[in-house]
């Protein structure tokens, strides 16, 4: 197995950047579905000129294109609610919320597709609850509505994201033809196709108000959708499943910091020991207890 520290880097790099997400987002004034639009539609056009120039674009059949559609659709749902959810809690915990995911696959995992899970997944899921009960703190009707809101909207696009993963999974195994940039591309710009729908359905406006959200948004659809991920999963199949793991835990953990250190959000010890609580456990039920030989 091909480990060299320039695909270890490759990978840090690609974390770090989709770490800003939820700055991008917070920082451009358009609502959470435009922001969601224009993050798929630019990163969307960006993995097509990449694909072009690569001459990976090809021709795919009905049921294909009929999986990326379902894709597109689950990845909107996924994108929506996460967005909301930074939003409304910040983007610190909105991009713990959506890490969750890693159990709700180990559900579906044992219960529909006979996968073997490990039990740790189940012993660590108590505790990651726990430790988000410690990050939003014990008072949680004074938290308000809208903070409610936005952490029911964060587990939400957990589940969204969760689901969206099982099907990408299957239109990046046999019945696909494409590429990874093609079918990256496709599914961006299909999900760009049902948020926009969403935001005629209502009434909101494609506007971008002014320079700052541009090039948020911008930044948004260039490291976010396109660059980061492309640099995650080029590096992925090349480094051990268990640092990869913690790799990409630099995510959630660096948004955080981000929110505390950019957006001032008030956080105390308590909050900090809650964020530690959950990513240890998403990292230790999740990786593998031996050594990857793949």
């Amino acid at each position: 197995m091909h480990d060299s520290h320039f695909q270890k880097l490759k990978m840090v790099l690609g974390t770090v950047m989709i770490s800003f997400s939820g700055v991008w987002v917070n920082l451009c004034h358009v609502s959470p579905t435009v922001s969601a639009f224009y993050r798929v539609l630019f990163g969307g056009f960006l993995l097509l000129v990449a694909a072009l120039i690569n001459k990976e674009v090809k021709k795919v059949g009905c049921r294909y294109l009929l999986l990326a559609m379902l894709c597109g659709l689950v990845f909107a749902f996924d994108l929506v609610c996460y967005h909301v959810s930074i939003h409304y809690v910040g983007p610190g915990l909105g991009t713990i919320l959506p890490n969750f995911q890693v159990f709700i696959l180990a559900i579906v995992g044992a219960l529909f597709l006979h996968e073997k899970v490990r039990v740790t997944a189940f012993i660590f899921m108590p505790i990651a609850f726990l430790g988000l009960f410690m990050v939003t703190g014990v008072g949680w009707q004074k938290l308000g509505q809208s903070y409610q809101l936005g952490v029911y909207s964060g587990l939400a696009a957990a589940g969204f994201y969760a689901t969206y993963l099982l099907s990408l999974r299957r239109l990046q195994g046999g019945l696909s033809r494409g590429t990874i940039y093609q079918t990256m591309m496709l599914v961006s710009l299909i999900c760009a196709v049902f948020i926009g729908l969403e935001i005629l359905r209502t009434g909101d406006t494609f506007r971008i108000p002014d320079r700052q959200s541009f090039w948020c948004l911008a930044a948004l659809g260039l490291f976010s959708q396109a660059v980061g991920w492309v640099l995650i999963s080029s590096a992925l199949p090349h480094i051990r499943a268990a640092l990869s793991g913690l790799i990409l835990l630099l995510q959630p953990a660096l948004a955080f910091i981000w929110d505390v250190f950019i957006f001032k959000r008030h956080t105390t010890p308590l909050n900090w020991m809650g964020v530690v609580c959950v990513l240890a456990a998403i990292y230790f039920g999740t990786v593998r207890t031996k050594p990857s030989t793949e």
